[in-house]
């Protein structure tokens, strides 16, 4: 166990507790002071640039994506109309005079 602790650095050669290595503070971005914005073109560049670095889909995998996406919905809206026509008739039944 000693040796161990003397390859993390926990422990010295003698078996003396070793002062903790101090983690060096993280630097925060200093913002950009309003004489240093960016150009609308050169936004615009660097728009460009990120928007290369998108990984599209493919035509054939937006077709199958907007296919799920179309069922799905025709499925919840027959769901919510088959319980809204229950729900009405059965209320419509219990409070009939």
């Amino acid at each position: 166990m000693k040796r161990m602790m003397q390859r993390q650095g926990q422990v010295g050669p003698d078996g003396a507790p070793a002062a903790p290595k101090r983690q060096p503070t993280p630097r925060t971005a200093a913002r950009p002071t309003p004489s240093q914005r960016t150009r609308p073109v050169q936004f615009v560049r660097e728009v460009r640039g990120e928007l290369r670095k998108v990984a599209w889909p493919s035509r054939a995998e937006v077709v199958n994506y907007s296919t799920v996406v179309l069922i799905t919905l025709i499925v919840l809206i027959l769901l919510i109309l088959a319980l809204d026509y229950s729900f009405s008739k059965s209320v419509l039944f219990l409070f009939k005079s």
